[in-house]
């Protein structure tokens, strides 16, 4: 029990420090551009028409809505996070416990790689369940950050907001963009840890010195480089969850009015907008794509 609040209390830290980067992610990701292009140097020193960054990004919110505006749907993010470590906590506490009870626990009796099956199946259920858990503060938070594009109050509390998608969209409206997330968890998990087990096994000298530091840096980069992979599912995730809920950024012209998950992804394919949002830093302008200062987006 200790350990769960420890969890929870180092998590919501860690969702306060970057719950601006998010916010200025999601904003990205539907297609807000309220700042035009400007011309600058690329990594090799080109002149390039690269679009705000970051930082850039970031004081263009303060400007409008203070420093505070930076932390729009903190208070259901934390929420999500708080509940989304105690349920993966107790989720994997019994699956440990039935493990135990039916003797399934010598690991000395199976291969490396049954081991990692295994320990990453376990991890995959308690994900799977804490994702399903807190979808709903998921779409809240989500949708009281894309308020920003139309300046709307639709979303304005936790309590308000459930009962706003309730009344709306029924019990359905809380999972809206849950498949693709689950999709994109399930896989990135999957990927990361089967690459971090072959890089382990075949590319590390097992007599090297430091190899609980060279694993854990193995299974860092094969992260980062799984979640590459799967962006485009938490891309179409997130766009599924505001998509037609009666705000600006889920609307057209930001979106259209997506039947499913897949015609958003196909949509996004052939506008080749599956990696927008992606990197905050050194962003290019869209190849063929004019900026519309009016509607501070690309067409």
């Amino acid at each position: 029990m200790a350990d769960t609040c420890g969890q929870v209390l180092l998590g919501s830290g860690l969702t306060v420090l970057s719950h601006p980067l998010m916010y200025i992610k999601v904003l990205v990701q539907v297609g807000h551009e309220p700042l035009p292009p400007t011309l600058g140097r690329n990594f090799f020193g080109r002149q390039v028409y690269q679009l705000p960054g970051l930082f850039a990004y970031a004081k263009h919110i303060v400007k409008i809505d203070g420093k505070a505006g930076l932390f729009k749907g903190l208070a259901p993010r934390l929420c999500a996070g708080s509940i989304g470590t105690i349920v993966h906590s107790k989720v994997l506490q019994v699956g440990s416990h039935c493990r135990l009870e039916s003797g399934n626990c010598k690991k000395d009796d199976i291969s490396s790689l049954q081991q990692v099956v295994n320990e990453t199946t376990k991890e995959m259920v308690a994900r799977s369940c804490a994702t399903i858990v807190t979808h709903p503060f998921h779409v809240i938070t989500l949708r009281c950050m894309v308020q920003f594009i139309g300046r709307e109050t639709k979303y304005s509390g936790v309590f308000d907001s459930i009962v706003t998608i309730y009344k709306e969209e029924g019990i359905l409206g809380f999972f809206a963009g849950l498949i693709p997330r689950l999709l994109g968890d399930i896989l990135s998990l999957w990927i990361c840890n089967m690459l971090a087990h072959l890089v382990n096994t075949y590319a590390i000298d097992s007599s090297m010195n430091h190899m609980g530091e060279i694993k854990n840096c193995s299974q860092a980069i094969t992260g980062f480089f799984a979640s590459m992979l799967t962006y485009p599912f938490m891309l179409v995730s997130n766009l599924m969850a505001v998509n037609s809920c009666g705000l600006a950024g889920g609307l057209p012209p930001y979106a259209s009015v997506y039947p499913n998950w897949v015609e958003c992804w196909r949509h996004l394919s052939r506008e080749g907008n599956t990696s927008r949002g992606n990197s905050l830093f050194f962003r290019k302008v869209p190849a063929g794509k004019t900026y519309a200062v009016d509607q501070q987006r690309f067409f």
